[in-house]
Order: C-alpha cells, then structure tokens, then sequence
C-alpha cells in the first residue's frame, strides 16, 4: 500500500509541473518569433534579403558590438580622410578619375555587382577611392562648363550683331546716296559752340552708332536746358560715314553735336607723335599678348575674356587734352551708359584743383570704414609683383577703385601733369613684364597715373556693373547714370531682361532703320 502511495504522489508532481515548463516553452518561442519577425521586416526595408545580411544585423544586435551605422561612419571617415594626421587617405590618379562613375547611381550599381554576395564584405577603401574619384570627376566638369559658359557669353560680347552690321551698312549706304545724310555737324552757324566753355561738353569715343544714340537721347531727354549741350562723338575711319549719317537724319537741335573720325585730326607734329605712340604701344602689345596666347593657355583665355582690352578707343581715351585741345572741361562717358539726370551740377562740381571727378562704389559701414561694393585696386593690379607693391608707387591693395566711363575731367589742369606720358610708361612696362602686372586693358594704368588727381563725386552719379548683375532696386531708383559694364551689353542678346527697359525706352521706335534691321526684336 506503501509503495502505491509514492507512485500517486510522483505521477501528481511530474504532471504538475510540466504545464509550467510548456507555458514558459511557448512565451519563449514567440518572443522569438517576434524579434525574428522585425529582423525580417527590417532587412526587407533595406533590400536586405540573404542570410548573410540578416545574420550581420542579429550579430549586432545581440553580440553588443555597438551601433553598425556609428562603425560605418568611423571606417568611411577613415577611408575618406585618413588618420588623424591626414595620412592613408584616398590617392585618386589619372587612370582612376578616367574610369570613375558618371553619377552616383553608376557608383552604386558597380559596387553592388562586386558586393552581390552580402556574406562578401564590402571594402570601405575601395569604395572611398572610387567616390572620391567620382566626386573629383564631377568638380573638374563643373568648372570646366562654367568656363566654358563664360567664355561663350564673352564671345557673344565680343560679336557684332547682325541686326547692327546691318545698321552700319544701311546707314553708310545711305551716306552715298542721301545729301542730307552728309550735312555738316553742326552746322557751320553753331560750330563756334564746340570750343565755347560756357556750354557742357559730353565726349564720347565709341564705332557703336546704336549705344551712341541711345547715351546722346538719354542726355536730351534727363537734361532741362538742351540748348546748353555740345556732344562730341570720336569713332574710327569704319564707322565714320554711319554715325555721321545718323546723327545728320536724326537732329538733336537745341543742342548740337560733332561726328569726327580719329583720321580727320589734324594735330601738330609734337601732339602727333605723342597720340601715335599710344597707338603703336597698344597694336605691339596686342601683338605680343596674341603670341603668348599661341603657347600659353592662361593668356589665351585671358584674351577671350576681355575682349574690350584691345580696342584701341578704350586707350585713347587717355589723349582728351590732345582730342579737345580747347576746351578747359568735358564730361566724359563711355557708349553703353544711360543717362537721367540733368548734368548741370556735375558740370558746375568744384574738383579742388584734381583732374578726375569720379565716383568709388563704397559705402561707410556701422564701424565708420569704407566699404567697396565695387573693385579694389587689387582686382586690377598685381600686388604680388614687387614693381606694383613698392611703397615709391603708394598704392593700397584694398583702396575701392574710381570708376571709368562717367567721368570729369579738368583738362586744362590735366595739361599741367604728366599723366599722360606715365600711362604711357606703364603700358610699355607691362607689356615689358610680360603682362604680369595686370591683364591687360585700360583701367589699371590708369589707376596708376591719376594717382593723387582723382575727386570724388557723389556716388549717385554713377552705377555700374549693369553687365554683369542686377543691383539692389534703390541703387537702381537713385542712380543718375546706369552703366552697363560688363559682357552682357543691352544690345546683346546677353543682356539681363529686368534691365533692358532702362536702354530700349530711349531707341527711336519709329526710325525706319531701326525696324529694317529689326533692331528692336
């Protein structure tokens, strides 16, 4: 009776508790059935589908070796960048940037077939190599298509369009045929004014008949007494018969205005030769830059870039003493400015014995310093090179530099100076240089040799850079002469769209000319 007794009782125990150990055994496997689950559903999000993947990602999780995407980002910056000290970075060479990707995708679609098998680990230093080539690939064509815009957008400023070849040649045909085209400027009754200092005299040197009739329409339409204007228009031999025609069919009475070619001056033999040494230095120095351009990359572009920088008006400037020989005073303005202010006080500005009255584009900031928003001598000149940095020259890297193309000048106290003969000096030195003191054009020499000549005007009078940027709309509102500096020129299709109304409202419409050789289109 015992023994059964013991039997019962064991059988009791034994049933007892293996209800337990199946309750425990089934929470146990559904717990995993859940972790495995978010493993699964996880790797799906990540396209991540073998064996070997899932057991990288469990491996972390439960092994406790940190978070995989911290470790990634350490062995990518290590590949990237190298140790500490810049060491056992990534060494791209030719071969590798030529076999690089084209984009990201391509990156990725090859480094996914060399990493098919996840149970195959990627090598982060391969991939760094070759992002990094692909990454340097993608910067060189970058640059290389933003030269290659620049230089395509110079070219279009460089090019005549044929809408204005066709005005040129229509107006010198006209010249032939039409006697009025061929009336005297001005004529013979009112010549007297053209050395009368008692009138404004506005000078312009330009072979552009378009943007020399808009700057003299802008004049007549901003200035409230035209009567007391004289416009003298400087151009080449080329152009002589075309802007004489347009300025004979399209009057600007009460005011008057001369058309002279540069071979209709009759000069003295000493002035002569003192202008044709400017002429000589600036053909040899267009001569030696070609040849540089031949051999040297650098010069070549430089050459396309600034095309204005061999123009030899743009030179001649310098010689307004010896282009007026009479006058004692003359604003000066380039040919792609419009003007819209009367120039009465410009004209009446006291100068205190300088040369230039020009404008600086600086503004006083909170701290009480001088601000350029313009360029800085050192944009024109080469400090690095000791002959432009010696304190015998006294000129400062980062002093705002005067603006050209809407000056005043004093020519009768510039006659007192030898300012034309150092521009003259430098140019020769330059070219001496080898062009390394600046690129060449006429802007920095003659930073140079008005040096300690220049006035400054009220700011207002002149805003430039119309080529190149759309200003802040106050400076817009407030400037009294807009200058279109810069490539893109309002009779290019170049030009910016929101600044173009300023140029086109003072073209003539109606000019038959104009609307022959669809001009306005």
């Amino acid at each position: 009776m015992p023994m059964k007794s013991k039997d019962k009782v064991g059988r009791r125990f034994s049933s007892r508790s293996v209800l337990p150990l199946v309750l425990a055994a089934g929470l146990i496997l559904l717990l995993l059935f859940i972790c495995f689950s978010y493993f699964v559903l996880e790797a799906g999000a990540s396209i991540c589908l073998s064996i070997g993947c899932l057991r990288w990602r469990i491996g972390h999780a439960f092994l406790g070796s940190g978070d995989p995407s911290e470790e990634l980002v350490r062995e990518l910056r290590k590949a990237f960048v190298g140790d500490e000290d810049g060491k056992d970075g990534p060494l791209v060479d030719q071969m590798a940037l030529d076999a690089a990707a084209e984009s990201l995708d391509a990156l990725i679609a090859e480094m996914a077939i060399s990493t098919s098998d996840y149970n195959q680990h990627i090598d982060v230093k391969t991939f760094a190599h070759k992002a990094m080539a692909m990454i340097m690939n993608m910067d060189r064509k970058v640059k290389k298509a933003r030269l290659q815009e620049l230089i395509y957008q110079q070219l279009a400023s460089i090019g005549i369009p044929v809408s204005m070849h066709c005005l040129t040649l229509l107006l010198a045909d006209e010249y032939t045929a039409n006697s009025l085209a061929r009336s005297s400027l001005p004529p013979p009754e009112y010549s007297s004014r053209l050395t009368d200092d008692s009138y404004i005299h506005i000078a312009l040197l330009t072979n552009n008949v378009l943007a020399a009739a808009v700057v003299v329409s802008s004049t007549l339409a901003s200035s409230t007494s035209q009567e007391n204007l004289v416009f003298h228009i400087v151009t080449d031999k080329n152009t002589y018969t075309a802007m004489h025609t347009w300025f004979s069919l399209n009057p600007v009475f009460p005011a008057i205005i001369e058309v002279k070619g540069l071979h209709q001056f009759d000069w003295p033999a000493n002035v002569n030769a003192l202008v044709m040494e400017t002429v000589q230095e600036i053909h040899h120095s267009s001569l030696v830059h070609h040849q540089l351009a031949r051999v040297n990359e650098e010069f070549g572009r430089l050459q396309t870039l600034n095309p204005s920088a061999f123009s030899l008006l743009n030179y001649l400037r310098i010689h307004l003493p010896e282009l007026f020989p009479k006058l004692r005073r003359v604003i000066f303005l380039d040919d792609d400015v419009v003007v819209r202010q009367d120039f009465t006080e410009l004209w009446n500005s006291d100068l205190n014995g300088n040369v230039n009255g020009a404008v600086t584009a600086a503004v006083i900031n909170d701290k009480g310093y001088q601000q350029c928003l313009g360029k800085q001598y050192q944009d024109y000149l080469n400090f690095s090179n000791p002959i432009i940095s010696s304190p015998l020259l006294g000129l400062e890297s980062q002093k705002c530099a005067w603006l050209g193309g809407m000056n005043v000048f004093d020519l009768e106290a510039w006659r007192q100076t030898d300012i034309t003969k150092t521009y003259q000096h430098w140019l020769k030195l330059n070219r001496e240089s080898g062009f390394h003191l600046w690129r060449m054009g006429a802007q920095p020499p003659a930073l140079i040799a008005f040096s300690g000549q220049v006035q400054l005007i009220d700011p207002s009078w002149h805003l430039s850079g119309l080529g190149r940027r759309l200003p802040y709309p106050e400076l817009l509102e407030s400037s009294s002469v807009l200058h279109y500096s810069g490539p893109r020129k309002p009779w290019l299709g170049t030009g910016i769209p929101e600044l173009l109304v300023f140029w086109r409202t003072y073209l003539n419409h109606s000019n038959d000319f104009l609307s022959n050789c669809k001009v306005m289109e």
